[in-house]
């Protein structure tokens, strides 16, 4: 252990969990929220090409990229888990090992979607919903983003290993560098070079591209564990604690993915002014709720690094300062969420018909949704832990388990009002779970 890690290791396992946990989770906040605007970029760029054929090619493409996204995740935090765990208890060997692993993993992953991806591109693009008349813009896109794919995955490899390790401001510069090179190329390709919807796709890869560059930098400075590939570890043992530590996060973003087809599936008998009300809906809890799960993330390399410590005293103060922290900081929003909901949907929208719809729909979520900062972090508490059932399961629970039978029972009972009460009533149910296993979870840790 070389002087930097040592200094890291006590920052760790000494600083107050309090203090440690707001200090890692700003730019972890930060990040989360500049990705909020990096995936809404392609989209607002291409849509002053002011053709709904090639706007729709990227919502279509979108959903592909959430599966290159759910890989990179699953690599990410089953090798990010372990690492922090191993650096707890000062095995540096494992950890780089499992870094390594982890990575050109990745790599390789991202690897074979792309060349499956470029075999297959057309079935591809009509598999994942193009028109007829969208099919030539996706194929254009598609066949650029596929290009991307082994580094996209590998890049949230590097940004979880790092938070995982505390130098979330690392992966954060990573990040933020990319979003904002995005910004900038999207319309110096789309128009100045007349490149079209191809040019927001070579935007996006080249900006991931260099984030890749900036978070490999990352790896060899500030005691953070070097990437070299004569440590990957082809053994079971190493890909099982990957999947042990990635389900949950693979599981979630999947389920994300058909829990948000079955919501249009369910509204679609309403119009479109339903789905444009649940849409805006959703954007804008996933902007309130990303600062909650970046304050979470803050609390894993914590969680983790004091677990592998057997330091288990400051896994509980860190997760019961999280929970209180977080179920504050919702209620507020909830609260003005309630009250302004009028005002925010018609922000999006300024139609009568989906402001009536949305803020319905925002006010039953906004009742509910403080309950959510318990459910994530116990989730996130079991997934850093290596309680990879009860992580699965929660993962699951708010978007899959109850979300799915939920939206089609609801609304076959009560038509418009059970689509629009379905997720707050699936938070209730994931929330009543989550505090028993949790509790269970903390009486263990003696």
């Amino acid at each position: 252990m070389d002087e930097k890690q040592e200094q890291k290791f006590h920052q760790m396992t000494e600083t107050p969990v309090s203090t440690l946990i707001c200090r890692l989770a700003l730019p972890c906040i930060i990040s989360m929220l500049v990705t909020s605007f990096y995936n809404m970029a392609d989209t607002f760029f291409v849509g002053m090409l002011k053709s709904n054929s090639a706007t729709g090619a990227v919502g279509v493409v979108f959903s592909l990229m959430a599966i290159i996204q759910a890989v990179g995740f699953f690599f990410g935090h089953g090798s990010g888990n372990f690492i922090s765990r191993e650096l707890g208890r000062q095995n540096f060997e494992e950890a780089s090992n499992m870094a390594a692993t982890g990575f050109f993993s990745a790599i390789a992953a991202g690897a074979l979607i792309c060349v499956l991806g470029q075999v297959f591109l057309e079935p591809l693009a009509t598999l994942l919903g193009s028109t007829p008349t969208i099919l030539p813009y996706t194929k254009a896109y598609l066949r650029v983003i596929l290009l991307g794919a082994p580094w996209m995955t590998s890049s949230l490899v590097l940004n979880n290993q790092l938070r995982y390790q505390g130098s979330a401001a690392y992966a954060m510069v990573g990040i933020a560098s990319g979003a904002v090179l995005n910004i900038a190329l999207d319309p110096l390709l789309i128009f100045t070079f007349r490149l079209g919807v191809a040019g927001a796709a070579w935007a996006t890869i080249i900006s991931q591209f260099v984030s890749f560059c900036l978070l490999l930098i990352g790896c060899s400075r500030g005691g953070n564990l070097h990437i070299h590939i004569s440590r990957v570890q082809r053994t079971w043992g190493y890909y099982g604690m990957i999947v042990r530590g990635g389900l949950p996060s693979l599981a979630r973003q999947g389920l994300a993915s058909v829990a948000t087809i079955c919501l249009n599936r369910a509204i679609r008998p309403y119009g479109d002014a339903a789905i444009a009300a649940m849409g805006v809906v959703q954007r804008i809890t996933m902007f309130g709720g990303s600062a909650m799960i970046g304050f979470g993330q803050g609390f894993q390399p914590v969680c983790g690094f004091n677990y592998g410590a057997k330091l288990y005293q400051r896994v509980k103060d860190g997760f019961g300062f999280c929970v209180k922290s977080s179920t504050v900081f919702l209620l507020a929003v909830s609260t003005l969420g309630f009250i302004f909901a009028p005002q925010l949907i018609a922000l999006f929208r300024d139609d009568p018909e989906v402001i009536a719809c949305g803020t319905a729909a925002l006010r039953f979520q906004c009742v509910t949704f403080f309950t959510t900062g318990w459910t994530v972090m116990s989730n996130m508490m079991l997934q850093t832990i290596g309680k990879t059932g009860p992580a699965t399961f929660l993962a699951m629970a708010r978007q899959g388990i109850f979300f799915i039978p939920l939206i089609y029972l609801l609304s076959h009972c009560l038509g418009l009002v059970g689509v629009q009460m379905t997720q707050s009533a699936a938070d209730c149910l994931a929330f009543l779970c989550a505090i028993p296993l949790s509790r269970r979870a903390l009486k263990e840790l003696i």
